[in-house]
């Protein structure tokens, strides 16, 4: 059966969850999770949660879904230390060095894969496994083929958003908040640029990048039966009565295998919905149907339907926990009682010793009778065995009290924290970063972007985009006639199990041309690449933020990696590089990758080829693209990254090389671009930005 896990923004949420159905609640603890402006729980919260939840057979997953600096790795390694301790039953992650971490002083605290990790094939959820994780949490982007495509191969358990938020950009890909205004979705500070005002043809009169709120609760038995293990509903930043509303529609639809009645999707959608609900991504009907905006509701009906799912869990107890009880009563021995749950946990209790019956004698029945009441408490009588001598009276409030002493030693047993292993931290060794001046690697978006004037410049790499080397195979004749290049292949952001087969083959045709490296920014893609041959590099994608997930490329023998942009300077300079390590130094960031084409959602067909730019609300522009040759949108930033005047700050920071990325400016802009970083120039003034590089993220 599916397990429903319930997001818990507070102590008053994870009772909401609890009281209403969920089979697990996750929430965030400090500093390390990506909603860090949710109410959270403290650690003095910590152990009263867990036990809270253990007593009624609910799991708690903390939250640990943000990038970590080198700088926050031995407060991070607190934080380990304390939720293994109190005896939490997984850890959601999206750094690959968290994760990397949690194994070595953890062992046997188990790592859920978070939605942040961006992971959307098989292939994804193989590395995880590898990686030692138990569960991954898919992007929502999947359809139902998709997702039945992975559960049925994936080495581990699949999890996947049923209900709430959507981001226009896939998960952890997404660094608009950050470039724009340093509050970084991968640190847990989202401000959630996607729901303001945007448009075409410098008019932002509209909201093209703010999505409905997900609901497949239509789809449950579909997904149970496709081998879904967990579905998860989005909202640690919603109020508890969103929780305790959202929990009882989809524990009841998967207690009774039906499908939520149009009266309880009805309480969903005022309880929280953005123009209603949509299915979009699951059922492939993309476009502009599942775009909407938050409208307030009558505050009367809100404040009545609110007020009801505040009674669910402000008044009495929710009775989930089945027990059995075997309870003797025999002559001149004391009453013994036995209650058992069904994770073995095991209590006795003694009571009096009964008298000979005067009036009336106890029977199965008045026996049975009183032990069944377990009002008041989790627990549900399921099944009562008694062995009782004839002609025997015990008081009815012997009974009671018993029954009471029984449950509350088991409810003591239920709470009890079992011990794990740690390790203690110890920073790992950073060997001193002694690279030469670094060198220029450069890549291109377009065919026509390679041209004999770029190739005479020699970069240390060029990066070219998968389909542009096998459709343009003259273009690689020109870089071929350079011995000093080296060539490499990116693969494409996203590429889900329905678009390896198209892939592999163009990497096969990469390969006969003889180009034999490949940049990849998912880790679902890493086999992919090698199975044909490639040595691999890891790009941006990957938000590598800390030494210890340099350390994870390095054992996986990734020739190089690019640094996350999110990192400044300082943080660059601080890290260990066991590899060869990149940073981008020019270029229109990528703030987006989304799955809605942009294009087609703005003209109602196909019009990548055109150029188009999003206008925000200050007449910024932010031009379109595509990942690879998807109809897949990659949002840029209005403004261009320049650091050519900036040698001595980057060029001490360690670095094997700085990456020039070219998107749309022609080839005559790219050799006056090139040059200037070559007698390191100054910028025109109001034309740049140097992104987080010196203001880092908050």
């Amino acid at each position: 059966m599916l397990e429903l896990l319930s997001p818990a923004g507070s102590m008053e949420a994870l009772k909401a969850a609890v009281q209403n159905g969920a089979d697990a609640v996750y929430f965030g603890l400090g500093d390390f999770n990506a909603r860090k402006n949710a109410k959270n729980l403290t650690e003095e919260d910590l152990p009263e949660a867990v036990r809270y939840c253990h007593i009624r057979g609910v799991k708690v997953y903390v939250t640990a879904n943000t990038l970590v600096n080198d700088r926050e790795m031995e407060f991070a390694a607190k934080f380990i230390e304390l939720v293994n301790a109190a005896g939490v039953d997984a850890v959601i992650v999206q750094d690959l060095g968290m994760a990397a971490l949690i194994r070595r002083i953890a062992p046997q605290l188990p790592i859920h894969g978070s939605t942040q990790m961006s992971i959307h094939n098989l292939d994804g959820a193989r590395v995880c496994a590898a990686m030692g994780m138990e569960r991954v949490v898919v992007s929502r982007e999947l359809s139902a083929d998709q997702l039945r495509y992975i559960c049925k191969n994936s080495p581990i358990e699949i999890e996947v958003f049923v209900h709430g938020a959507l981001c226009m950009c896939y998960s952890g890909q997404c660094y608009m908040s950050s470039v724009i205004g340093r509050r970084s979705g991968n640190r847990g500070l989202c401000a959630q640029p996607c729901r303001l005002e945007y448009g075409f043809d410098g008019k932002a009169d509209g909201h093209p990048l703010s999505l409905k709120d997900n609901c497949l609760a239509s789809y449950l038995n579909e997904l149970d039966a496709m081998g879904v293990a967990c579905i998860k509903i989005e909202g640690r930043m919603k109020r508890a009565e969103y929780v305790a509303i959202t929990a009882d529609v989809y524990s009841r639809a998967i207690a009774s295998g039906t499908t939520p009645t149009n009266a309880e999707l009805a309480r969903m959608r005022a309880a929280f919905s953005r123009q209603g609900f949509t299915d979009g991504y699951y059922t492939g009907n993309k476009g502009p149907r599942m775009f909407g905006i938050r409208e307030e509701g009558s505050e009367k009906d809100t404040q009545k339907l609110f007020a009801a799912a505040r009674a669910t869990y402000t008044r009495g107890e929710r009775q989930r926990v089945p027990v059995k009880f075997l309870a003797a009563v025999r002559k001149d021995q004391p009453v013994t009682l036995a209650v058992q749950d069904n994770d073995g946990n095991r209590a006795i209790v003694q009571g009096p010793v009964p008298e000979i019956a005067k009036t009336r004698a106890i029977t199965e029945q008045s026996l049975t009778t009183q032990l069944e009441k377990c009002g008041g408490t989790p627990y549900k009588c399921e099944e009562i065995n008694t062995v009782i001598d004839q002609d025997l009276s015990l008081p009815l409030s012997a009974l009671n009290a018993l029954r009471r002493d029984a449950l509350e030693a088991l409810t003591e047993q239920r709470g009890t924290v079992k011990e794990r292993p740690f390790n203690q931290y110890s920073e790992p060794f950073k060997p001193v970063n002694d690279k030469a001046e670094p060198e220029m690697t450069i890549s291109v978006s377009t065919a026509e972007q390679i041209t004999e004037e770029l190739v005479s410049m020699s970069p240390g790499i060029l990066y070219i985009p998968l389909h542009i080397a096998v459709n343009y195979p003259d273009k690689m004749r020109i870089i071929a006639a350079n011995r000093r290049i080296t060539p490499a292949v990116v693969l494409p952001r996203i590429i889900n199990d329905s678009e390896t087969e198209k892939i592999d083959r163009q990497l096969q045709v990469a390969r006969a041309m003889g180009i034999e490296q490949a940049l990849v920014g998912n880790l679902g893609h890493i086999g992919m690449a090698r199975s044909r041959g490639f040595s691999v590099r890891g790009d941006f994608g990957l938000n590598l933020f800390n030494s210890e997930a340099l350390e994870v490329m390095s054992g996986i023998g990734a020739l190089s990696a690019c640094v996350s942009f999110e990192l400044s300077l300082s943080q660059i300079r601080d890290l260990s590089k066991p590899l060869d390590t990149e940073m981008i130094a020019y270029g229109r960031l990528p703030l987006m990758v989304t799955e809605n084409c942009v294009f087609k959602n703005k003209n109602g067909s196909c019009s990548c080829s055109e150029k188009t730019e999003l206008t925000d609300r200050t007449g910024a522009k932010f031009p379109l693209t595509k990942d690879g040759e998807s109809c897949r949108t990659v949002i840029l930033n209005s403004q261009v990254l320049y650091l050519g005047d900036k040698y001595d700050e980057y060029s001490k920071l360690g670095l094997w090389a700085i990456r020039l990325a070219f998107t749309d400016e022609t080839p005559q802009q790219m050799m006056k671009v090139i040059r200037s970083y070559v007698n390191k120039e100054l910028p025109k003034p109001g034309e740049y930005t140097r992104g987080l590089y010196f203001r880092g993220t908050l």
